[in-house]
């Protein structure tokens, strides 16, 4: 992937290595966490707890029912996209009460993916409306699960109510090379909206 002219703050480290914080979010349940493990290089730090019945009444559960363990704080991991470009990445926890988290979380962020599952549009809102209240560009990802039914993106992006400039991709984050491609999606996207904000100077 050519990052020629991709002017962002990231430092640069050994060999000319940028570093760039990028933001993995989205509703309670919506693979942050999986994503995270998948396409990270090295082990990931998460801070997954059992969920017990003391949460009953706090996590929404419609839709996951099945859902054991929930990030309460933060994932991190990291991957080198190429010689030149190391992101790292930091999950978000998705539930309500762990929300206060993220305005700490994202400080620095150059960029963020939306995890969207379809079955459940309603349980992303929150995390587009942080984004753009945050100003942090993002694409969407649509997480493909085994009962998912497949729709048109428009129809999605119609549903979410996003900017037609806001890239929505689609990806299992169980696989490692779709969570890749999500990065490079959202690379491209911030190289885009970086060579028009020169054009306007």
């Amino acid at each position: 992937m050519d990052l020629n002219g991709f002017d962002h703050p990231g430092s640069s480290g050994a060999g000319g290595t940028r570093s760039v914080k990028v933001m993995i979010a989205g509703g309670f349940g919506t693979g942050k966490t999986t994503m995270v493990r998948s396409v990270s290089d090295i082990k990931p730090l998460t801070t997954e707890e059992t969920l017990t019945q003391a949460s009953v009444g706090s996590d929404h559960l419609i839709g996951v029912a099945d859902k054991t363990q929930t990030t309460v704080s933060l994932d991190f991991g990291k991957i080198s996209l190429n010689d030149s470009l190391m992101l790292y990445l930091f999950g978000t926890p998705g539930q309500e009460r762990f929300w206060f988290l993220w305005n700490g979380l994202f400080k620095g962020a150059l960029g963020a993916i939306v995890l969207v599952d379809t079955r459940r549009l309603a349980s992303s809102f929150r995390a587009i409306e942080e984004m753009e209240r945050l100003k942090v560009p993002f694409v969407i990802a649509l997480n493909v699960f085994p009962d998912s039914q497949e729709h048109p993106v428009e129809e999605i992006r119609d549903a979410l109510d996003i900017s037609p400039h806001t890239p929505v991709v689609v990806c299992d984050a169980r696989d490692r090379t779709s969570s890749r491609d999500v990065l490079v999606a959202l690379i491209r996207h911030l190289q885009e909206r970086s060579a028009v904000a020169v054009e306007a100077r």
